[in-house]
């Protein structure tokens, strides 16, 4: 729903307990488990996190028994008009190795000894 790449999620109750790691493997035996296990209830908040695209949300978990049938869960609020990596802001200057004093390599082809 929200098309993070490599969503890191956590808790947002300062614990710092991740829900979903961006790291293969690491959260996989959460994969099963109910929102519920973790202490996860009406008005809980998450954190998540797409280091890859600079993207985080904050999320309030609320309950509702009003969805319609077969529906899971229902994303309401402000999203943003445009979801997916940040276009990259063009260079105004060329810039080599950190440096944009304007020096060139040297082109000496003298012998040093």
């Amino acid at each position: 729903k929200f098309a993070m790449v490599a969503p890191d999620v956590q808790i947002d109750d300062g614990k710092g307990t991740i829900l979903i790691s961006s790291e293969e493997g690491e959260t996989e035996a959460n994969n099963h488990r109910k929102l519920s296990d973790f202490g996860i209830r009406n008005g809980t908040r998450l954190q998540a996190d797409d280091f890859l695209q600079d993207y985080t949300l904050l999320i309030n978990v609320l309950h509702s028994e009003d969805l319609e049938k077969d529906v899971e869960f229902e994303v309401v609020g402000d999203t943003p008009e445009r979801i997916g990596p940040k276009p990259s802001e063009p260079a105004s200057r060329n810039i080599s190795n950190g440096s944009d004093d304007g020096a060139q390599p040297s082109t000496s082809t003298g012998n040093q000894q």
